[in-house]
């Protein structure tokens, strides 16, 4: 029985080292006369090239990625749903990558693209940084950002209006008799952070009311973190009787520490969240939230990137889905209904 051909068989061959012949069947940047003769040796030895070596001949992985920055997190759950049938109906495969809020990660997938592991990348940064704008002009691929991301960024952009999201919750809480509005937000230092932190300023003295800054607390975009950030909060201003939170998982932990200090909601405490995610359904009482329109951003990003790998030109294009207010039980109580 013939032996199945092996790198180092390849290897003797093509007249490379061992080495040269697994970077090239796996896909990692080589000479070019180095990669036709490992590839030329394994064909004549009826070796069958994995999808990194097929990529590499064809300039093409059949891949996209989605970089995000938590895998758990139901707002990027539902952007998934729209993302994946899309890409799978175009012949491409989607690779996930949770990037943890990692700077640093996010730049090491965008310098992958130059490796071709992917044809095409749709990405949400929480931080923009000049390191991002750099890898964004100089990448080989086409980049989707889903996101806030500066004018003039090089790149298509599906972004949403969470300025005028937060100001209907706040118009929302203070036309049912809400006056000291609480707001429990991600880090400052992310884009939608910053956003919501400023709207939030905004739509209080808009209606007229004082920016009390005993009113509004830090954590993180998490469900622990929420919880957390609410509980200093309510040690700080007792009398808060409506919480803005900046997203569905910080509004969850909110809700839990309500429940634990014995506070109701909504006869004590009116919460809303954001980003209106399948959470808002399961949260007891049922969360009142802003649609950022996640579905459609996704369902846009993949639109977007198709298109640019069909070739399609132009200018970056932005997008933006605008927000809207779903109000549930625990703003409205019972008659939410």
């Amino acid at each position: 029985m013939t032996e199945e051909p092996t790198i180092t068989t390849i290897a003797q061959r093509a007249g490379v080292s061992i080495a040269s012949v697994s970077r090239v069947l796996n896909g990692l940047p080589t000479r070019a006369d180095t990669e036709r003769r490992v590839l030329d040796a394994a064909r004549e030895l009826g070796y069958a090239p994995n999808s990194a070596a097929r990529s590499l001949k064809s300039r093409r992985s059949n891949q996209v990625g989605f970089a995000i920055a938590d895998i758990g997190n139901p707002a990027y759950l539902a952007m998934i749903r729209e993302i994946q049938p899309l890409i799978k109906a175009a012949g491409y495969r989607l690779v996930l990558h949770s990037t943890d809020t990692d700077t640093a990660d996010e730049i090491e997938v965008l310098r992958g693209l130059g490796e071709r592991y992917i044809d095409g990348l749709i990405m949400v940064p929480l931080r923009m940084t000049p390191e991002h704008l750099e890898m964004f002009a100089a990448a080989r691929a086409p980049i989707v950002v889903i996101g806030g991301a500066p004018d003039g960024t090089p790149v298509d952009n599906v972004r949403t209006d969470s300025r005028t999201g937060v100001r209907l919750a706040v118009e929302h809480l203070h036309a049912i008799g809400r006056r000291r509005i609480g707001f429990v937000n991600g880090p400052t230092d992310t884009v939608p952070g910053a956003a919501r932190s400023a709207a939030y300023a905004e739509a209080l003295a808009a209606l007229g009311l004082p920016h009390d800054p005993r009113l509004a607390e830090v954590g993180d975009f998490y469900r622990a973190d929420g919880a957390r950030a609410t509980a200093r909060l309510l040690r700080r201003a007792p009398d808060v009787d409506a919480l803005l939170c900046a997203n569905d998982l910080i509004a969850a932990g909110a809700l839990d520490v309500l429940r634990a200090a014995g506070r109701r909601v909504p006869e004590d405490v009116a919460v809303a969240g954001m980003d209106d995610t399948d959470l808002a359904t399961l949260t007891w009482p049922a969360l009142t939230s802003v649609s950022l329109g996640s579905a459609e951003r996704g369902r846009v990003a993949a639109e977007l990137l198709l298109d640019r790998l069909r070739g399609g030109e132009g200018p970056p294009r932005v997008v933006t889905v605008r927000p809207h207010l779903v109000v549930r039980a625990s703003t409205a109580g019972e008659e939410a209904r």
